[in-house]
């Protein structure tokens, strides 16, 4: 049997500030085209990549969805939420207030999500820039805080590549697991493979 093909959309969402050098496009970035830049514009709106993956006997083309963590830019998240399968707030051990500010995000996210599909939708919290010194949240703290929000907490290091693709391939499986993506092509929203060399498609959005 052929293996079955399917579409994915995750999306990467968290406090304003995370965008910058080794947050949210870096882990992206890092994941899809295994590349690093500290080279990193703050997000305008909302930027995605693609990227085709063989899972389990399937083929897959998971969206990733990095939106700016901004006031002004919150209503695009929302949006795109309602088309996410998957959310992974993010947050920079090296600033305490972006932890801080993750209550409140978690808290918008849960507005949108359908009581019936709550226990199952899956949310994972990123501690990234681990591979700096000057932490200021620690792994207990972190660690903590996501288990009282029943979330799944990774740290990683975009720089440094660590548990970027671990965390990654835990939202896919969970997702298959959890969620059962539909089996069947999805009619227009798979051609997404006329994409650069490294198996990326870009995006961007800035209503």
């Amino acid at each position: 049997a052929l293996p079955c093909r399917a579409k994915l959309q995750l999306l990467l969402w968290g406090p304003g500030g995370v965008a910058k050098e080794a947050g949210k496009s870096a882990l992206m970035n890092q994941y899809v085209n295994n590349r690093f830049s500290s080279r990193y514009r703050a997000t305008i709106g909302a930027d995605f990549l693609s990227k085709e993956v063989h899972i389990d006997g399937r083929t897959l083309t998971v969206q990733i969805w990095d939106t700016a963590g901004t006031e002004r830019f919150q209503a695009l998240g929302t949006a795109l939420y309602r088309g996410s399968d998957c959310c992974l707030l993010v947050f920079d051990v090296t600033s305490i207030n972006s932890f801080q500010a993750l209550e409140k995000w978690h808290k918008q996210l849960l507005l949108q999500i359908e009581p019936e599909e709550e226990p199952t939708f899956p949310i994972g919290i990123i501690g990234n820039k681990i591979d700096l010194e000057n932490r200021e949240v620690t792994l207990e703290e972190a660690e903590l805080w996501s288990k009282l929000h029943e979330a799944t907490y990774f740290e990683t290091s975009a720089k440094a590549a660590t548990n970027v693709q671990e965390v990654f391939e835990w939202a896919i499986r969970t997702v298959l697991k959890n969620r059962r993506v539909d089996e069947q092509p999805q009619p227009d929203s798979i051609h997404l493979e006329t994409k650069p060399p490294e198996g990326a498609h870009r995006g961007k959005c800035n209503c």
